[in-house]
C-alpha cells in the first residue's frame, strides 16, 4: 500500500505572498517592518542549533515563559540525538501579525537524513510567536494543514542501519529493528532486480509506537491503516528526480505477519521506492500497487492460490471480476466496524486483480515490456488516454481485449 502526495507548485496569489514577505514593504511615509526578517533570522538560528546537536541554542528560540513548550522541546531534541540528520532548514511561507507583539507563521520545515536523502523531507507547520524585548520567540507549534505530527514527537528514536537501509523505531525494542533492517536489505535486492534502471536503492523505515501514531504521522484517520501492515510516502512526479521517500510501518499489523509476509510487505514498498519518479497522476493503481507486489512475489515460487486467496474464493464462487480494480476500491474506509471486514476484502481482491494483471503482462509480453509499459504509462501525464496509448505502443493491444485476456488469466490461474 502507498499513499501518493501529489504536488502542484503554488499559484500567482502565493507567490505575490511570498514576494511580500521577502521584502519586508511597509506603505510610503511608514516605518519598515522588519517582523518579517527577524523572524527568518530567529529560524535560521533554530535550525542551525538542530545540526550543530546544540541545545541551548536550540531552547533559545522558545518563549522564556513556555514551560511546558520548553519542557516538551528539550525531550524532542533529546529523541533526535541518534537521527542522522545532513541538512535541517525552515521556509517562512506566510505571517500573519495579530499585534505588535503577536504573529503566527507559516512555515515549511525542510531536513535530509544523511547518505539517504538525496531531497528534503518536506513538512508544514504553523508557528505562534511572541516579542519580548525586542526579539521574536516561538510560543507555540502546531502542524500545518494537512500534516501529521513528526516522528521524533513519539519517543526516544532508535536507529539501525542496513547495507541499504536506514530504521527508525519510536519506542521500539532495538532488536526488533535489527531484523527490519535485514529484511529491508532484502527488499531492496529484490526491487532492483525488478526494476532494473536508475534509483536510490535504499530505504528509510520508520516504525511508529503504535497504529494510532502511525496515523498522527500521516495526518489521517487510524482506522484506514488498521489492515495495512505498512505505507510509502513520498511525491509522485515523472520528473526524473529522486524524492525522500518514507516506508511507515504499522507495528501492530506488521507483528502478526510471519517472516515471509513481512518480506513480502517491505519488498512491495521497496517497489514503491523504486518505481517513484516513474509514477504520475497517470499511473492507475492496479498498475503501481500490482507491480509492487508483482515484484514482491518474484521469484518467490508462490503459487496464485497462496498469493491471491481472497480473488481464488470469489473466482471460485463463480463471481469473477468483469474490470481491472478501480482507484476506489484501493481505499481502506473502516470507519464503520460493520463494513470493515467487507472493505477488507474488497481491498484484498484489487491488490490480487492488479498482481495478476502485471504477472500476465510479465509472462505474455515479457518482464522487459512489463516495466516499459509502465513507464509509459506514468510518462503520459495525465489520466485520460494514458493506459489506452500504452497499451497500443507497448503491448500492442487495447484495454478491452487485455481486460478479456486477464479475466481468462484470472479464471485459468485461481479456478
Amino acid at each position: 500500500m502507498t499513499r501518493w502526495q501529489r504536488w502542484a507548485g503554488p499559484g500567482p496569489a502565493a507567490f505575490l505572498a511570498a514576494l511580500l514577505l521577502a521584502s519586508g514593504c511597509a506603505a510610503p511615509g511608514e516605518p519598515a517592518d522588519t517582523a518579517a526578517q527577524d523572524i527568518r533570522r530567529a529560524l535560521d538560528r533554530r535550525a542551525a542549533a538542530v545540526v550543530d546537536r546544540d541545545e541551548s541554542a536550540y531552547l533559545a528560540a522558545l518563549d522564556p515563559v513556555a514551560a511546558s513548550l520548553r519542557a516538551a522541546e528539550r525531550r524532542e531534541f533529546a529523541n533526535l540525538a541518534q537521527v542522522p540528520l545532513r541538512s535541517w532548514e525552515y521556509r517562512l511561507t506566510a505571517l500573519d501579525r495579530t499585534s505588535a507583539e503577536r504573529a503566527t507563521a507559516e512555515v515549511e520545515l525542510r531536513y535530509r537524513f544523511d547518505g539517504y536523502d538525496d531531497a528534503p523531507v518536506k513538512a508544514a507547520e504553523r508557528l505562534d510567536l511572541v516579542r519580548r524585548d525586542g526579539r521574536w520567540y516561538v510560543a507555540a507549534e502546531h502542524p500545518g494543514s494537512g500534516g501529521g505530527r513528526q516522528f521524533w514527537e513519539q519517543g526516544e528514536v532508535t536507529v539501525v542501519r542496513g547495507a541499504r537501509s536506514l530504521v527508525l523505531g519510536a519506542g521500539q525494542d532495538e532488536q526488533r529493528l535489527r531484523a527490519m533492517a535485514d529484511a529491508a536489505d532484502r527488499a531492496v535486492q529484490a526491487a532492483d532486480r525488478a526494476w532494473p534502471g536508475r534509483w536510490a536503492r535504499r530505504l528509510v523505515v520508520l516504525v511508529p509506537p503504535s497504529l494510532d501514531s502511525m496515523g498522527s504521522l500521516l495526518g489521517a484517520p487510524a482506522a484506514g491503516y488498521r489492515g495495512i501492515a505498512a505505507v510509502t510516502t513520498g511525491k509522485t512526479g515523472g520528473s526524473g528526480a529522486a524524492p525522500a521517500d518514507r516506508v511507515i510501518v504499522n507495528p501492530e499489523a506488521y507483528a502478526l505477519l510471519g517472516g515471509f509476509g513481512q518480506q513480502i510487505v517491505l519488498t512491495h514498498e521497496a517497489a514503491h521506492v523504486a518505481t517513484r519518479a516513474d509514477t504520475s497522476a497517470a499511473t492507475p493503481m492496479w498498475l503501481s500497487e500490482g507491480f509492487a507486489d508483482w515484484a514482491a512475489y518474484r521469484g518467490t515460487g508462490r503459487t496464485a492460490s497462496e498469493a491471491a486467496p481472497e480473488l481464488g474464493r470469489a473466482v471460485r464462487k463463480m463471481d469473477l471480476p468483469t474490470a481491472l480494480p478501480t482507484d476506489q476500491e484501493f481505499g481502506f474506509g473502516a470507519d464503520a466496524e460493520a463494513d470493515a471486514e467487507a472493505d477488507a476484502d474488497t481491498l484484498a481482491r484489487s491488490y490480487e486483480g492488479g498482481w495478476l494483471a502485471c504477472a500476465l503482462i510479465a509472462q505474455e509480453w515479457g518482464e522487459e515490456r512489463l516495466t516499459a509499459f509502465y513507464r509509459a504509462v506514468g510518462g503520459h501525464g495525465r489520466r485520460e488516454g494514458a493506459v489506452e496509448k500504452a497499451m497500443h505502443e507497448v503491448l500492442d493491444t487495447t484495454p478491452e481485449d487485455f481486460t478479456a485476456r486477464w479475466r481468462a488469466y484470472v479464471r485459468e490461474r485461481l479456478a
